[in-house]
């Protein structure tokens, strides 16, 4: 062979990789119809689909870089292998992006018609779309883009209220007034798990309630509260009985209050009495349940107060606060304030805005079975954790199950199948269908679906549940993800699975960790450490920011990231390429089609190859790709360019016997198919556009060769 003029300068990733794209696209092959040759076993990873207007961040460099790892594996080992995309709409995330759009445009979506809002958005997030998809195929991810499914397209939606039906009919589903998370600047609730805690320190306050010293970090909420609670164990509160009333003079004036005695009462926090709050605290709320007691709402869904705070009607909380303990200290009520209390407060986990408690009827998942069935499973060993260290957590939070709000007051998702008519008194009935019940004065229910209850029928939706032929792939082989989506996603996922199919939507979970910057700190933008996989691949070139990612981050671990570790597999790529141009050039009189004596000493180095192949190999299959990749590594960087080659220079030569020249020629020819081919799920380009040139009978693309 001669050798090609490319390999006289060095490995330029700009100059191959566009291309290279477009011809594995071309190709057909990333569809698993098209792959050639009898496969009879699947293999299947489903993308945990990004954010259909968002950017890649760090922690999809990771996820995809692993799953397309697997995927390129298993393709070359003969499977019929699936690689299946899609975008996830994003609900309550994509409408906060969306309304920020709106406040630079002077509007608002209060006001707007439902329909039109819903529209802007969905163009908006259509113009973007492609971004994301353009982002993929940057990485070299090799999905079948013919089988991209968008969360919110028809047949999606449809079969997603389909489910909801299913489980209101099978009494999995209920709509209830009880006490959610309230989110008041996007005015929608929230899950348990769409929330988090923040620890802070705020004034905790000590006011005289009769003959009682009761103490609060919320004053606000306090204008309604005609029930002290202690615990009935508290000594201090002896003399006084369950249900006893008393004449309590208080914020507005003289109110009657009654005594309870219950446990929930904590002895150790302030005097070990309180006053409660039903319609703003869970605690209170179930409390008000469990003895039969009124509820009213203070603080309206704008988070300000309601009529009932009198002069301070209208004023939003944090700003009414101190004009209601001066009002309290002014009627000689305050007794105290601890300044440093510590405790924690409740926050969206997206937006950061505070949390209200609020009492609101919403549509309900009963957990309790579900959660008992997907412990069933895993105890079963029907699917298991490859990151054993989060089994624990999965357990936990399994063990200790709550009914699941996925109610959102939101127009951008998938509205919920149920329509309401109410009579002259408020009474309600409700019908759940998709379509709208015959007779007048029937609306259909204007919230729309959690996302969490969509994306946790996504292998499910994305294989064509419930008769689509892509259900041969079902339950697919394994869910690589973030560690952080071990209580949100990954469970949701397992229940829908066991319950509309009987079976685990996959074999096998595999969670990765959060991508740090060099110092192990957490990128965000706020801090200015945030690094892009584009920005990183556009630099140093798509394989070795695919090499970055996965050497020395076993899963589960989180991973320090810097440009010069990206930089370090640069070179390992212009290594491989200069290997390439050595072996090239010593095969240029090199008959690979004719039968060639290998002496013993090549059979030792083509021997070891063999082993290290199947190391690697075993990893990959293990779930170990960070020790795989760097095999791959030390053994192009090491073994073969210090030793293999260093021992073939002279036999290469002139002087030597055309029978020992012709044998290192053949080692040569056999190790660099080799090493292409262990090298190619983790740098797919270079190793595709090397192949180019690789002598060989029959050759088809790397990415579908065989992998030994």
């Amino acid at each position: 062979m001669q050798l090609p003029d490319k390999y006289l300068s060095p490995y330029n990733s700009s100059d191959y990789e566009d291309s290279l794209y477009k011809t594995w696209e071309d190709s057909g092959f990333f569809n698993p119809d098209n792959l050639p040759g009898e496969r009879d076993e699947t293999y299947c990873i489903i993308m945990p689909p990004p954010n259909a207007n968002g950017r890649l961040h760090a922690g999809h460099g990771t996820d995809m870089t692993l799953k397309d790892i697997m995927t390129r594996y298993h393709r070359m080992t003969g499977k019929k292998t699936l690689f299946l995309p899609g975008s996830d709409h994003a609900g309550f995330e994509t409408q906060g992006v969306f309304e920020k759009k709106l406040q630079k445009e002077g509007r608002s979506r209060f006001g707007m018609d439902r329909q039109d809002l819903y529209n802007e958005i969905y163009d908006f997030v259509m113009e973007n779309k492609h971004i994301t998809e353009s982002d993929l195929k940057k990485l070299g991810i090799s999905c079948d883009w013919s089988r991209n499914t968008f969360t919110l397209q028809p047949d999606v939606v449809s079969r997603v209220q389909d489910t909801f039906i299913k489980m209101f009919n099978d009494g999995m589903v209920y709509r209830g007034k009880r006490s959610i998370h309230w989110n008041p600047k996007f005015q929608t609730s929230l899950s348990d798990i769409e929330t988090k805690f923040e620890q802070r320190k705020d004034p905790f306050y000590y006011f005289q309630y009769g003959p009682f010293v009761i103490g609060t970090s919320r004053p606000e909420t306090k204008f309604a509260d005609k029930y002290i609670v202690v615990h009935p164990d508290d000594a201090r509160y002896a003399e006084y009985d369950h249900m006893q009333e008393f004449e309590v003079e208080w914020i507005n004036g003289p109110i009657k209050a009654t005594l309870i005695k219950d446990e929930v009462a904590d002895m150790e926090l302030g005097t070990g009495a309180m006053t409660i709050t039903p319609w703003h605290s869970q605690v209170d709320f179930e409390l008000a349940q469990k003895y039969d007691l009124p509820v009213e709402q203070i603080i309206d869904w704008d988070g300000k107060l309601l009529p009932i705070a009198g002069e301070f009607a209208g004023t939003k909380i944090h700003i009414a606060r101190p004009e209601i303990v001066k009002k309290l200290e002014e009627k000689g009520l305050a007794v105290k304030i601890d300044e440093e209390y510590e405790h924690a407060v409740r926050l969206c986990e997206r937006t950061g805005v505070v949390v209200e408690p609020q009492i609101k009827d919403q549509w309900y998942v009963k957990m309790d079975k579900l959660a008992a069935m997907t412990l069933e499973s895993l105890d079963k060993g029907e699917y298991s954790f490859v990151t054993k260290q989060y089994e624990k957590t999965f357990r936990h939070w399994m063990e200790h199950p709550q009914d699941w709000n996925i109610s959102r007051q939101i127009v951008w998702g998938i509205q919920i199948p149920a329509w309401i008519k109410a009579d002259v008194e408020g009474n309600e009935e409700i019908i759940v269908s998709r379509e709208k019940p015959e007779g007048e004065g029937w609306t259909q229910d204007p919230d729309t679906f959690d996302t969490w209850f969509s994306s946790g029928q996504w292998p499910l939706m994305t294989l064509g549940y419930p008769d689509g032929n892509d259900m041969e792939y079902y339950p697919t082989n394994v869910m690589e993800t973030g560690a952080d989506l071990v209580f949100k996603w990954v469970p949701r996922m397992i229940m829908f699975g066991l319950y509309l199919t009987g079976e685990v939507p996959f074999r096998d979970i595999y969670f990765h960790g959060m991508v740090l910057d060099k110092k192990g700190v957490k990128m965000s933008k706020s801090k200015g450490n945030v690094m892009s996989p584009i920005e990183l691949a556009q630099d140093f070139g798509t394989d070795a920011m695919r090499m970055a990612f996965v050497v020395a981050n076993p899963p589960g671990s989180d991973m320090p990231l810097s440009e010069d570790k990206v930089r370090a597999y640069k070179k390992f790529a212009n290594k491989l390429w200069n290997i390439a141009r050595f072996v090239y050039t010593s095969l240029e009189d090199f008959d690979h089609t004719a039968a060639v004596a290998i002496s013993e000493e090549d059979q030792k180095h083509i021997d070891a190859f063999n082993t290290t192949r199947d190391e690697i190999a075993s990893d990959i299959e293990q779930y170990r790709p960070h020790l795989a990749a760097e095999k791959v590594y030390h053994y192009v960087w090491t073994t073969f360019a210090n030793e293999v080659l260093e021992s073939t220079k002279s036999a290469l030569s002139d002087e030597t016997t055309p029978e020992d020249k012709a044998s290192k020629q053949a080692m040569l020819h056999s190790i660099l198919e080799g090493i292409l081919k262990i090298a190619h799920p983790f740098m797919p380009f270079i190793t595709e556009e090397i192949w180019k040139d690789y002598p060989k009978e029959n050759k088809t693309l790397l990415m579908i060769e065989n992998w030994k």
